[in-house]
């Protein structure tokens, strides 16, 4: 499959206040230690299915062009997601959707959930994206970019996708059904075409 351009050039940072979300760059890289850590206390509070994300992972989606960041204007760190891509780029998810607790519930995070999407479609045009979240929000604004319920069947087979669900509280669930279901919505986008 061939993949399109890789260049983020194209998604235009959006300005909310003074919160700018756009395409993250080498220089964010001073966050990744703070959004690793808020994924992970996060999944805690609210006692879900969150996959930890450990800071070199998201020190290397930043550097590789694939992450969106939401910061204000005085640098303070308020939201982030990334991308990855599975079976040879026919798949891309958009994952590890997070914002600070300061900056929640203010609409941060369907902005940074447009961006991540513009990115994916940007990058691997062809490619289908997806999501699994216990989250209703992020169902939601997956909803309304195009993204439908699906079975797990329809996601990747590739085992090293499976792995990254091992941190997860509900892991066992998922081992328990084989990777048929877990407590996850799957989500899938299908490209026009």
């Amino acid at each position: 499959m061939e993949s399109g351009p890789k260049t983020a050039e194209g998604v235009v940072p959006e300005v909310m206040g003074d919160i700018i979300i756009r395409v993250a760059h080498a220089g964010d890289i001073i966050y990744a230690d703070t959004i690793s850590a808020e994924m992970e206390s996060s999944a805690l509070a609210r006692g879900t299915g969150i996959s930890k994300r450990p800071p070199s992972l998201i020190r290397e989606k930043i550097l590789q062009g694939k992450a969106v960041i939401a910061l204000c204007k005085n640098g303070i760190w308020a939201g982030f997601s990334y991308l990855q891509t599975w079976e040879r780029e026919t798949f891309v998810s958009n994952s590890g959707l997070i914002v600070a607790p300061a900056f929640r519930e203010k609409g941060i995070a369907a902005l940074i959930k447009v961006k991540i999407f513009q990115l994916s479609r940007l990058l691997y045009p062809a490619a289908r994206l997806f999501s699994i979240t216990t989250s209703a929000a992020v169902m939601k604004l997956n909803a309304r970019l195009g993204f439908l319920p699906v079975t797990f069947a329809a996601l990747p087979a590739d085992p090293l996708f499976w792995e990254g669900c091992r941190s997860c509280v509900n892991h066992h669930i998922l081992c328990s059904k084989q990777h048929r279901n877990c407590l996850c919505t799957a989500l899938l986008f299908s490209p026009p075409g």
